[in-house]
Parts: structure tokens; C-alpha cells; sequence
């Protein structure tokens, strides 16, 4: 794994109104560095050096080197601001080169399946990370998954991935990660709606019924046949 090597700054001023202001004004972001059996170092990196560190790839080691010392860190989570999108703190966690660690890793799909453009296969990509376990130096950026061989109906499962060498899977060995599936036909069409002629009467144009029960259209009022 390419590790990179970053310069950072101690971190003072903690609590200080606009103390976090006046490092983002200045191109630089305000971090953390934790674990290891250590205390938490406050800290602050140049959004570039971050930004390089981000562009390497999920899980990408980098050393940063501090006024008492090296840090091997993994950056754990980046938080960004609402608008302008940019980092505004960052947090790295310490690791070992020698030890194994658990970490997740992105699945990327690569290649297609003949059955997508034969047949208008649909791909349902389920399981977008996998969780692994390894040394720190082998720990991959992502795992890719080869679509070539699919067909309609078949998936692939995480214990179907294969991982490099000296990655341990951690993830449930049968958690679907991608399947090919294919449309059902169109639903009929819905039933035509009946004639006119055999709808229900509404009270404004059903007729009146005589006293045998007879139906007499468009009846003429009582009051009105009495005139006659």
C-alpha cells in the first residue's frame, strides 16, 4: 500500500472563540489523532495535504510527521462543511504496520454481463462494502468484483469475492453483493370501461316508475296533469 507523508502543526487554543475560524481562513484544517494506547493529539493539516491523502483512496496509510515525532495513521471520517463542501475537521486514527486491523472496503464492479445487453438484464448492486481483516500494509483500497461471467437469475455473494492475498473477509460469507435480474412482463392492460348504457342510473336522469311499477321517463309533475 503507498503510503504518504504529511507535515503537520500541533493544535493550541482549544475552546477559544474563532480559534477554528482562523485555521480554515488559512488553508488549513483542524484534526485529531487517537488510539494506539496513546492520548489524543490535537492537530492541524493544510487542506491540500488532506486533499492528497483523500484523492489516494479509502484506507490509505499516511505518516505525519510531528515536532515530538511519526505518526502512522488511517484517516477514520472527514467532516465537510453544509456549502462550500471543503473539510472542516478530520479525524486519524493510529495504527501499527506490524498488526492486523478490521477496516471496510468499497466493492467496485468491473466488466458486464453478456446478459445485459442480450436479454436487458438489470444489475442490483447490494453490498457496496465489504469488511475486512489485515495488516495495515495490505489493506486494499477496493475490491473489485468481475460482472463478466453472470447470468440472468445468478448472484455473487461476499464469500464468492476473491480477495488478495493475506485479506481475511470478516463480512457473512453468504451476504448477497450483486445479482442480474430481468424485468416481468407488462402488466394487461386494464379492462375498457363498460357503455353508458349499462351504468348505474344517477338520480338526475333515471326516470320515475308508475303505481304497477312501470318506468315512465321525464314524468310530468301531478300538478301539472291536473291543468290538462
Amino acid at each position: 500500500m503507498e503510503e504518504m507523508n504529511i507535515t503537520a502543526e500541533a493544535r493550541t487554543g482549544e475552546g477559544v472563540k474563532g480559534a477554528l475560524s482562523k485555521i480554515r481562513a488559512e488553508k488549513k484544517v483542524p484534526a485529531v489523532i487517537y488510539g494506539g494506547h496513546k492520548n489524543p493529539v490535537s492537530i492541524t493539516v493544510s487542506l491540500k495535504d488532506l486533499e492528497k491523502i483523500m484523492k489516494a483512496g479509502k484506507n490509505t496509510v499516511a505518516e505525519i510527521t510531528l515536532p515530538e515525532g511519526k505518526e502512522q495513521v488511517l484517516v477514520k471520517e472527514v467532516q465537510y462543511h453544509v456549502v462550500t463542501d471543503l473539510p472542516i475537521h478530520a479525524d486519524f486514527q493510529r495504527v501499527s504496520l506490524k498488526d492486523k486491523m478490521d477496516v471496510v472496503v468499497p466493492v467496485k464492479l468491473v466488466g458486464e454481463s453478456p446478459d445485459v445487453k442480450a436479454y436487458g438484464a438489470i444489475v442490483e448492486h447490494i453490498l457496496r462494502e465489504i469488511e475486512v481483516r489485515a495488516l495495515v500494509s495490505k489493506i486494499p483500497h477496493e475490491i473489485e468484483v468481475d460482472m463478466t461471467p453472470m447470468t440472468i437469475n445468478t448472484g455473487i455473494v461476499a464469500g464468492d469475492i476473491k480477495l488478495p492475498e493475506g485479506v481475511e473477509l470478516i463480512t457473512d460469507a453468504q451476504a448477497p453483493v450483486v445479482h442480474l435480474t430481468i424485468l416481468k412482463d407488462e402488466e394487461p392492460a386494464a379492462a375498457p370501461v363498460a357503455d353508458a348504457a349499462a351504468q348505474p342510473e344517477s338520480s338526475s336522469t333515471k326516470g320515475k316508475k308508475d303505481e304497477d311499477g312501470n318506468l315512465t321517463k321525464n314524468a310530468a309533475p301531478a300538478k301539472d296533469a291536473a291543468k290538462k
